[in-house]
């Protein structure tokens, strides 16, 4: 379940007017929205990490809905999906499969078919684009249609996701980790010129509501500065790290 992004603004706008402090305009509130949905998002990597390591030496609290590792997969979960890659011809003769998002965070699984008899749905290997060119010029090595290779890189014309695969099969799907899109507080100017929120042009937050508390906490870190206020700074950074000492405690 997202977070509603009214709801998150609201909480923001009261509690940094409760005391006169100041104001945080739409165009700001979206700007640290975005920021602040990003790093939490890309704080579950690291920190899965860091408790893929604990369950590993079996000190990981394992009971049902106080296990944090399955905690971090169950907030991405949303975000993992299994993608079809296209064909993109690059430079005239130079083909590669293509997915056009700059949304993709990471590349997992890459299955590469090859129609035929017998057909083939093979795992492929990531390797590096000079270790590719080795392994394509080596006869002992040559990758075949049930040991296929692949390596990765990224057009910086359009942002799209390609990968160069050996042999060439005729699809490819991938399990892949998508960024979250970014949050927007859409709002029409009222009679007096004030801002009325507009659910139709709005996004809300695509993180788990678990993380509402969370993203209120950094986006009014956020607005310390912007307000030039230090004790809201202050605040918010105290519960924000105390959060995550509970968390990974």
């Amino acid at each position: 379940m997202a977070v509603n992004v009214n709801t998150v603004y609201q909480t923001v706008l009261y509690i940094i007017n409760k005391e006169q402090r100041g104001y945080v305009t739409p165009a700001e509130f979206n700007s640290l929205a975005a920021q602040v949905q990003n790093e939490i998002f890309e704080s579950y990597l690291p920190d899965g990490n860091q408790l893929n390591r604990q369950n590993q030496n079996n000190t990981q609290n394992n009971t049902e809905f106080f296990n944090t590792f399955k905690d971090i997969h169950y907030k991405l979960a949303s975000f993992i999906q299994e993608v079809q890659f296209s064909i993109i011809t690059i430079n005239q003769d130079d083909q590669y499969f293509y997915y056009p998002s700059s949304q993709l965070s990471k590349i997992g699984e890459v299955i590469s078919t090859y129609i035929g008899q017998p057909k083939y749905s093979s795992i492929t290997q990531l390797v590096s684009k000079a270790e590719y060119s080795k392994i394509e010029r080596s006869k002992l090595t040559k990758p075949t249609k049930q040991h296929p290779i692949y390596y990765y890189q990224r057009s910086s014309g359009n942002g799209s996701n390609l990968l160069k695969i050996s042999p060439m099969p005729n699809s490819v799907t991938a399990n892949v980790l998508l960024k979250p899109s970014n949050p927007n507080w859409g709002f029409v100017p009222g009679s007096l010129n004030q801002y009325i929120y507009n659910a139709g042009t709005s996004r809300d937050f695509e993180l788990d509501s678990s993380e509402q508390s969370n993203i209120v906490m950094r986006i009014l870190k956020y607005c310390g500065v912007i307000i030039n206020d230090p004790t809201v700074i202050q605040s918010a950074s105290q519960d924000i790290q105390q959060t995550t000492i509970n968390e990974k405690s």
